[in-house]
């Protein structure tokens, strides 16, 4: 286990289940999951997420079928993710995919994995994340789509 990589799931990933354009990808993800390739780290904030949109029973079922540890957000990671809204990286109405980054920036997980390409999966908008990791005194955080990490 010591060569997996810890890796941050966000929620719309889990919630790429069931679509065509994404269940493939999925299944596979989650099968790595399975053999022990990737160490999967959910946080208390996509389960409301997931429980707020009302996903699909199937969804949910999909999730369960894989070992995850869950961690609440603390005070440290809402103040990391409003610095984001702040500096004007998220809009404050989409404060909650800041949240996703700045839950996994503080985890220092290996990977943060979505398929939000708007606001998280954004090749313009990781540098300005990881400029304030930094300035932070954080580590930069990757963040990639799981294709990219399979």
């Amino acid at each position: 286990m010591d060569n997996c990589k810890k890796i941050y799931i966000e929620t719309s990933v889990i919630g790429g289940y069931g679509r065509e354009r994404f269940h493939d990808l999925l299944m596979k993800f989650f099968e790595m999951i399975r053999n022990g390739i990737f160490i999967p780290i959910i946080s208390a904030h996509t389960i409301g997420e997931l429980h707020h949109k009302k996903t699909p029973k199937e969804v949910i079922e999909n999730l369960m079928t894989i070992e995850y540890t869950v961690h609440n957000t603390t005070f440290e990671m809402n103040n990391l993710a409003n610095k984001y809204v702040e500096k004007k990286i998220i809009d404050e109405g989409f404060k909650a995919d800041a949240v996703h980054i700045a839950i996994a920036t503080i985890l220092e997980v290996d990977v943060l994995v979505s398929w939000n390409m708007t606001h998280i999966c954004n090749e313009n908008t990781i540098p300005l994340f990881n400029k304030v990791n930094i300035k932070e005194g954080l580590k930069p955080l990757v963040i990639k789509k799981p294709e990219e990490i399979m």
